[in-house]
């Protein structure tokens, strides 16, 4: 585990803001047609995300982990053979069906969390943490932070083939009433085309994340 980041002010956090929204559009420009990447690629939408906080791809033996809003803090987190041994048997249970698949994703996703809290710090994350009064908080998520880390995930997830009913999506906002715009990570259905979120940000540490389709999320669940 390492550490390689440190607290930024508030305008540093709008710049970042800034950057994700340009880069998001500019992806949705040149990406063409939902669904356009193969099932083995992984979406150029999803990897323009973590460019946007200067993240590299994630490999399968390690992760760069954001926390401390707008990826303010960065923890580098080594993945072994006993955490990719524990991810595909998180996975296994999901190959019966598209559904099966999602709900071990969510499982994952929370074997994760916890996975890197003893490492970040981040076991007592709340549910939705935003605003100044968790600025540079390095405890707690914005849905930047948590959006890039279950893409992360998800790649990673992707890459060592224990996704065999979807892939990695682009991710997504909405605008939340009275304030600023919430990210989700993304799932898009092989079979089918349909999108999915993955949103651990609207919740505890250690909670199942909203896997929902994307209209439902759009429209605020």
């Amino acid at each position: 585990m390492r550490a390689i980041g440190r607290g930024v002010g508030a305008s540093a956090r709008r710049r970042t803001l800034a950057a994700v929204v340009a880069t998001m559009i500019g992806a949705m420009v040149g990406a063409g047609a939902p669904g356009a990447a193969m099932a083995g690629e992984i979406d150029a939408g999803a990897t323009a995300f973590l460019q946007t906080v200067s993240l590299p791809m994630p490999a399968v033996s390690r992760v760069i982990f954001c926390h401390g809003f707008g990826c303010a803090f960065r923890t580098e987190i080594g993945l072994g053979p006993g955490d990719r041994a524990q991810m595909a048997s998180l996975m296994a249970a999901g190959r019966a069906s598209p559904a099966a698949e999602r709900a071990a994703i969510a499982k994952t996703e929370v074997w994760f969390e916890k996975r890197v809290a003893p490492l970040t710090g981040t076991a007592k994350a709340k549910a939705r943490a935003g605003g100044l009064g968790h600025a540079n908080d390095r405890t707690q998520f914005d849905c930047i932070d948590a959006t890039v880390n279950t893409t992360s995930l998800l790649i990673v997830l992707q890459e060592l083939g224990l996704m065999k009913h979807h892939r990695v999506g682009e991710p997504i906002s909405r605008l939340l009433t009275g304030g600023g715009p919430h990210y989700t990570a993304v799932i898009t259905e092989i079979k089918s085309g349909a999108e999915w979120t993955v949103d651990p940000w609207t919740h505890n540490h250690g909670e199942l994340p909203d896997v929902w389709p994307v209209a439902r999320w759009k429209a605020g669940g």
